[in-house]
């Protein structure tokens, strides 16, 4: 990144293509156990559930280049953590851990080692996949509005993804099973 000069940067859209991660319609779930700095930070905050290890160490160090984050690092990292704590990390570059990051909420849960994480990642990648893929899906991109829109308007589009799912089959499935108590076996087509 060096030599590069504003006109590079600039025309080619440096890094905007990583922006295609948030387009995934499925959730996307990260498991972080070494060094998330910079760009990595700002990747693995673009992941919809992020899980670290104790050991994790995670920051946007740009500072300490003359730069500022560039892939969303200074939004994202404020929704998560607040303004204070963000300003407080950008400006001074300082790295943290996997359990700060726990505590100050940027990721859901941290555990003691790598393969807890990964393990821990799986599993809950396997309990999504249980469930019926449309309701998934717009859980996903209910929660995504919920960055852009004021809470009227964010309650407003829930609700409509709510009635909109009384219309497809899985809603059936699973309002079936709920009242004989059996567990519902989605079609997941």
């Amino acid at each position: 990144m060096a030599p590069k000069t504003f006109a590079d940067a600039y025309g080619a859209d440096f890094i905007e293509s990583w922006s295609n991660l948030t387009h995934i319609k499925k959730p996307v779930i990260g498991a972080v156990n070494g060094y998330a700095l910079g760009g990595g930070c700002e990747l693995a905050m673009m992941c919809d559930i992020l899980y670290a290890s104790k050991t994790a160490t995670f920051g946007q160090p740009e500072i300490k280049l003359g730069i500022i984050p560039g892939a969303g690092g200074t939004q994202r990292l404020t929704r998560a953590v607040g303004k204070a704590k963000a300003m407080e990390i950008i400006l001074t570059g300082e790295n943290f851990s996997g359990e700060k990051a726990e505590q100050w909420g940027l990721v859901a849960k941290c555990f003691e080692d790598a393969d807890a994480c990964v393990e821990g990642a799986l599993d809950t990648a396997a309990k999504i996949a249980s469930y019926s893929k449309i309701a998934v899906k717009a859980c996903k991109e209910a929660v995504n509005k919920s960055q852009d829109l004021g809470i009227r308007e964010g309650v407003e589009y829930e609700r409509r993804l709510f009635h909109g799912l009384f219309g497809s089959q899985d809603q059936k499935i699973g309002m079936n099973a709920f009242a004989n108590k059996k567990k519902p076996e989605w079609t997941h087509s």
